[in-house]
């Protein structure tokens, strides 16, 4: 039993263990103090799966692709696999009827292999990859090498997606025989929280078609406005507001076909950090406290922008600012809110790490990624080691 539990008024004068805005849907403080995703407690989760590791909460992701479904109903939505991407997590957009935007062979292996209808894929990657792409639902036109790169392997019709950085690419689509341009692709930036902004794309890239039409005499029907979703890393973070993204579209579109007296086109968003950076949380076991600097057995940088707490224990003393830095002196999260008494041994969660954060430069091994739902705990990614890192190393 807690003083809280005791004096039940003093939860309003303390701060919040965590905001459910940063954590995981189903991110809760069981009665032994312990920080629980997914039905599991994370000093569970770290016993069996070892530290440091990454968290996927299952229930969270499904939720998030959900609302987007909901909020977004005259839109199709495809997740961009280059936030986060295994054959479960393909698995999982597949069974939550998203399609899945691809940025290279290898994703669009994986998200095959996870069950992904190709006819719902989008791949927007590298020309050298082009020729695996060949088949799927829309490939993304960037350039004059594109077209051609493409056209020499197809056996088939496909459907493309134009740039919307160069309409007039649709002029040499046209010349290929077996190249169909069905709409214009954008991408308008990261962490964008003004829905405006996209409405005010629309009607820009509504009039480009129009225009498309006016020159070419074809009639794109579709128009993919991407992603860039803003999403919080901390408490008071900007975010996007989807329902006032659905009426910014509307709005738009409604005014730019009327304008132009062009058909409505089917709009496409890509989310990708908006539907996993909330997701997944990672746990390091803290290995030594210093002056201002907690040591932990991680080594990949998140960035300096990110909410961490103790998942083992209520603090037992105020809060005060620490850097969290990795064994090798590498800065995980700077300036982070933590209780005085935190000691060795003690687990840190670290909130938003479900986006972007798989990949480094450096010679580090990637923690293993474990999915966990109702209680039950399965390995994504398997934890990397020095073997796999020099496997490829021909000297």
């Amino acid at each position: 039993m807690t003083l809280l539990d005791i004096l039940p008024s003093l939860r309003h004068a303390v701060k919040p263990r965590i905001d459910p805005t940063l954590w995981p849907y189903t991110t809760h403080v069981d009665e032994a103090a312990r920080l629980t995703v997914g039905g599991l407690a994370l000093t569970d989760v770290a016993d069996e799966a070892g530290t440091p590791v990454t968290v996927f909460d299952e229930a969270d992701f499904r939720y998030r692709a959900k609302r987007y479904r909901k909020d977004l109903p005259r839109t199709k939505v495809i997740y961009a696999a280059k936030a986060l991407l295994t054959t479960g997590i393909a698995r999982m957009a597949a069974e939550e009827h998203l399609g899945v935007d691809v940025g290279s062979a290898a994703e669009l292996m994986t998200a095959t292999a996870g069950g992904v209808d190709p006819a719902r894929i989008v791949y927007h990657g590298p020309t050298d990859d082009l020729s695996a792409a060949a088949g799927v639902g829309r490939v993304v036109i960037d350039s004059v090498l594109d077209i051609a790169c493409l056209a020499r392997v197809l056996t088939a019709p496909q459907n493309v997606l134009i740039s919307a950085a160069d309409p007039e690419l649709v002029r040499c689509v046209l010349r290929e025989p077996l190249l169909h341009p069905v709409g214009l692709h954008c991408h308008l930036g990261t962490q964008l929280s003004d829905a405006q902004v996209y409405g005010d794309a629309v009607g820009r890239l509504l009039r480009a078609m129009a225009d498309v039409r006016k020159r070419h005499g074809v009639v794109l029907s579709e128009l993919n406005i991407g992603g860039g979703h803003a999403v919080p890393y901390c408490s008071g973070d900007p975010v996007l507001d989807v329902r006032a993204l659905s009426l910014a579209i509307d709005d738009a579109l409604d005014a730019a076909c009327a304008a132009e007296r062009f058909p409505r086109p089917t709009i496409v968003v890509e989310p990708g950090r908006a539907l996993v950076a909330r997701a997944a949380v990672t746990v390091h076991r803290v290995a030594a406290v210093t002056r201002g600097r907690v040591i932990v057995d991680g080594t990949t940088p998140f960035g300096a922008r990110c909410t961490v707490t103790v998942a083992n224990r209520h603090a037992l003393g105020p809060a005060e600012a620490k850097s969290v830095v990795g064994r090798n002196g590498v800065e995980i999260v700077g300036d982070a809110d933590l209780p005085c008494d935190i000691h060795p041994g003690d687990l840190i969660a670290v909130a938003g790490t479900g986006a972007y954060h798989r990949c480094s430069g450096a010679l580090v091994a990637q923690p293993p990624l474990v999915s966990v739902c109702n209680g039950r705990l399965r390995t994504l990614v398997r934890r990397e080691t020095v073997t796999d890192l020099m496997a490829r190393d021909r000297g």
